[in-house]
């Protein structure tokens, strides 16, 4: 991923935002009334405002400092989904076996992070790029590994790299916590002073990025 810092948005203001997934379907109707419709994007793409978490002098300081640094859109950040963050259900904390990363054929040793959302009818899978290093649990069937040991995870970019490779076979599963990998949705910052003590920034829009 080019042009990425890895620093996470003032995560006390990334949880007083709103936003979510989008996706782009085009849908035609025919002369009988009847739908046609077609995905554009094979992946969805999320996008925030975190205007919303912003409501005093002290925030409005910490993003307009954030947002220099990053130099508007030019340089990616993580960002902390409050509604999406962990591979497992909220409320729980992540575990071993949470999400099915692939089988092993015993030569390769690299797997991708990912999350999977739904099950019977359309399974989609997310990758995940930005995980919390220090969260990131990996099993082989069922099985707990060590990290730093059976494996090691690079947080810049979400693969799990075994020392050994997985036998022919076998179940790869991981928990963890991310971020989602985000920029600036503007090159420019509308502050509102309403007082000594009150301000506020009323849109930071943002937008999900992938890897090039």
């Amino acid at each position: 991923m080019t042009a990425f810092h890895e620093v996470r948005f003032p995560i006390d203001i990334s949880m007083n935002s709103r936003g979510g997934p989008e996706r782009l379907t085009d849908i035609v109707v025919t002369g009988a009334g009847r739908e046609q419709r077609n995905t554009r994007w094979l992946h969805s793409r999320r996008r925030y405002d975190a205007g919303y978490g912003v409501k005093s002098p002290a925030a409005i300081a910490l993003v307009l400092a954030f947002f220099e640094e990053r130099r508007g859109r030019l340089y990616g950040f993580r960002w902390r989904d409050r509604a999406d963050y962990k591979s497992c259900a909220p409320g729980l904390t992540p575990s071993a076996t949470d999400q099915a990363l692939g089988q092993g054929d015993g030569a390769t040793r690299g797997f991708q992070l990912g999350k999977t959302y739904g099950a019977a009818f359309a399974p989609y899978r997310r990758d995940i790029f930005k995980p919390v290093a220090d969260s990131v649990r990996v099993a082989l069937n069922g099985a707990e590994k060590v990290i730093g040991v059976d494996f090691t995870v690079d947080p810049s970019t979400g693969i799990v790299r075994f020392t050994i490779a997985p036998a022919a076979g076998a179940v790869i599963t991981a928990g963890f916590l991310f971020d989602t990998p985000a920029r600036f949705d503007t090159d420019s910052l509308e502050i509102d002073y309403a007082g000594l003590d009150i301000g506020q920034i009323p849109k930071i829009p943002l937008l999900e990025i992938r890897p090039s």
